[in-house]
């Protein structure tokens, strides 16, 4: 009787409730690209009433700005890729939302600078370690046809962050007036620091991590939540292919590099990928559109509410990438954001030559929002997905954790050197020589990217072992 009801009931589990079974797991695990956007964007608004109660130098704020994204997040990406291999994909999220909650009670209790700056890093931490883990463990629990949709829903969470950072901000600022609104601002991310803590209690451990050590057993049952039987068997066998014809590569990644030449070439393309993520440019519009729109004439008051539509262009743009990701090749999704970018930076570098005027600051407005609408439809959401996908399973926690480090150091590099390149140079040649560096981006797609989409993790890793690195698939794979 048992074996008889067990094939059905897993094809329900594989059915509706493998459906519910991978939205529950997607919104549990995405709260940390949640906490991710609000800690990068909360310090925007909360700096105007912390400058005077902490009595802020301008290298203090920039101390207390940057120190999250360096050391911080570079540094918790570097060994959050470590600590997803060792503890596992899920006690490593758990992990990650106690550092986040502890840095964010740490940020709203700071009696001073040099202890916000401590706390600041600690949430960096975090931030980092948790842009390694989440994409990584979506990757490996969602089957092959929906992996592209659930890994870039953390995309989402993090522009939807930053946009509850902005309209937060805005609303305690309005109801409670306190010169320490600020540290209900950094406090409230808190909130969903708690709930991923107890909800990836709730959540299973991935089977590629179970898989490679060997816990065939366990990589089973979690895959029956949500595949039925005859996917289960397929991916199983994939595993234990895969961890078979790894060895103990994965227990020695360092050597697992040194001795196999492909990989390091992955590494070099996942390198390529966060580089060519942050040289857009995008974090100078994010961090400093509202400097840009009082130069260019506007007031201070009207640039604040202005930069809102760039933040709603952020949320709805990568609704549409996540969409487009369904059915669009990972690598034209890459080229089309790029060739969008360079053409709107282009534009972005003719506006800045008109007089000034709120016509004119409206008009660089449009343009601004133009182009974060290229990045965040298809190469913000095509770069993290493609990070998640690339690596094989010896190397992935360490490379994926190498590359996000790369990700964030050209984050802080272009973030810190923007406003005086833009001092010594002007805005419109600044526009231009980020437009040449995207072109640039462009090539490095088109020539050294491999196609990821519509095959398994293990198919991947197979195909990159044995036939080299096919920048494009062959075509029988392209369906499989």
């Amino acid at each position: 009787m048992s074996h008889t009801s067990s094939p059905s009931r897993t094809a329900r589990v594989g059915g509706t409730a493998g459906k519910g079974f991978l939205i529950r797991l997607t919104v549990i695990s995405t709260l940390g690209g949640l906490l991710f956007g609000y800690d990068t964007g909360v310090i925007s608004g909360a700096l105007l009433y912390m400058r005077d109660d902490l009595a802020m130098t301008t290298a203090q704020e920039a101390w207390v700005v940057s120190s999250l994204l360096f050391p911080g997040a570079a540094f918790g990406a570097l060994l959050g890729g470590r600590i997803a291999d060792w503890l596992g994909r899920k006690n490593s999220l758990i992990v990650c939302a106690v550092i986040f909650l502890v840095g964010a009670l740490g940020c709203a209790l700071a009696p001073n600078v040099a202890l916000m700056v401590a706390a600041r890093i600690i949430l960096g931490f975090g931030v980092g370690a948790a842009a390694v883990a989440c994409p990584l463990y979506l990757a490996e629990m969602a089957p092959a046809e929906r992996r592209g949709r659930m890994v870039t829903i953390n995309e989402l969470m993090i522009v939807t962050g930053q946009m509850l950072a902005f309209a937060i901000n805005a609303l305690l600022a309005v109801t409670i007036e306190d010169a320490h609104v600020w540290r209900i601002m950094l406090g409230v991310a808190a909130i969903p620091a708690v709930v991923l803590l107890i909800g990836m209690f709730l959540l299973p451990e991935s089977p590629r991590w179970f898989g490679a050590r060997g816990r065939v057993d366990e990589a089973r049952q979690v895959l029956t939540l949500s595949r039925s039987p005859e996917q289960v068997e397929v991916e199983v066998a994939d595993i234990v292919a895969t961890a078979k014809a790894e060895g103990d590569s994965r227990k020695h990644a360092w050597h697992a590099l040194r001795d196999n030449r492909w990989m390091r070439r992955l590494l070099y393309i996942g390198f390529g990928l966060a580089a060519v993520q942050q040289a857009t440019g995008i974090n100078t519009v994010n961090y400093y559109a509202p400097s840009i729109l009082t130069a260019s004439g506007l007031g201070e008051q009207a640039a604040l509410i202005a930069t809102i539509g760039v933040g709603v262009t952020s949320v709805v743009m990568t609704i549409v990438g996540i969409w487009l990701l369904g059915f669009v090749p990972r690598r034209v999704m890459l080229m089309i954001g790029f060739g969008g970018v360079v053409g709107s930076q282009l534009l972005l570098a003719f506006l800045f030559t008109l007089p000034e005027s709120d016509a004119t600051s409206y008009t660089i407005l449009a343009g601004m929002m133009l182009f974060v609408a290229f990045v965040q439809a298809f190469i913000g959401t095509g770069v993290w997905l493609m990070l998640s996908e690339i690596f094989p399973l010896a190397i992935r926690g360490l490379a994926m954790g190498l590359a996000v480090f790369v990700l964030w150091t050209v984050n802080a590099f272009i973030s810190f050197v923007f406003p005086q390149i833009v001092e010594a140079i002007g805005s419109t040649p600044t526009f231009l020589v980020f437009a040449a560096i995207n072109a640039l981006s462009f090539f490095f797609v088109w020539r050294a990217v491999p196609e990821t989409k519509g095959r398994s993790l293990e198919r991947l890793e197979e195909d990159f072992r044995t036939q080299a690195i096919r920048t494009v698939p062959r075509r029988e794979r392209l369906g499989a």
